[in-house]
């Protein structure tokens, strides 16, 4: 799995870092941008994977072993004994080797993760990370958070109430969509760089800097794992 803290290189977080200064410059809005690994556990991949690979090698085991046979001068094949033991031994492994193949390889975690799912943890957790970080804090409630989720490739962006209301629930779309097509092209630091610019100078425009302006939140990347 591609985690978050080590995705960036620390001149890419310098990059991002000056990225923010630099839009918070022209507006009074605080832009909190946050990377993160995942933001399910999503164990229920694991325990369908599991439960799939156990039932094949439950057929497979019940189809190929031989069984014991009660003809006369017939010793090829096995006592009843030896083929439950290896019927129950092959579930057992089977849902084990899924588990874990579920756990370490995130394209298995996602095709048995319900999409649904994966959209509800992010937005919890980017709700979440809105409150933990502080951006909801901010004196005249102008705080804007760019969460990116690296494992349900998924990003959102939050804002509080005085950038909703001058901005617009559109305008924080439009930023979105600009955010997951640079993503999706497999170039993280220039697609946030690019939506935090973006940000700034719509933001600067009904929000602008006053004299009475301080940096009230860290402007650097902040990376979950």
């Amino acid at each position: 799995m591609q985690r978050a803290s080590t995705l960036f290189s620390a001149e890419q977080r310098q990059k991002i870092q000056e990225t923010v200064a630099q839009a918070e410059s022209n507006t009074s809005c605080e832009i909190v941008p946050v990377v993160a690994t995942a933001s399910g556990r999503y164990d229920r991949a694991e325990d369908i994977l599991g439960l799939w690979l156990a039932t094949i090698a439950a057929v497979l085991v019940w189809t190929l072993y031989p069984r014991a046979t009660e003809e006369v001068g017939d010793w090829a094949g096995t006592s009843f004994d030896s083929g439950l033991l290896a019927l129950v031994a092959s579930i057992v492994v089977a849902f084990l080797v899924g588990a874990v193949l579920g756990s370490q390889i995130d394209w298995l975690r996602r095709l048995f993760t319900p999409s649904d799912q994966m959209k509800d943890e992010v937005a919890a957790k980017a709700r979440q990370a809105f409150f933990d970080r502080r951006v909801h804090h901010t004196s005249g409630a102008t705080g804007l958070l760019i969460y990116v989720s690296l494992f349900e490739h998924t990003a959102t962006i939050l804002a509080d109430q005085e950038v909703l209301e001058k901005l617009g629930q559109a305008k924080l779309d439009e930023l979105c969509q600009q955010l997951t097509e640079g993503l999706h092209l497999g170039h993280p630091t220039e697609a946030i760089c690019a939506v935090i610019e973006s940000a700034g100078q719509q933001l600067g425009e009904v929000l602008p800097r006053t004299a009475g302006s301080t940096n009230e939140l860290p402007d650097a990347l902040v990376l979950m794992d």
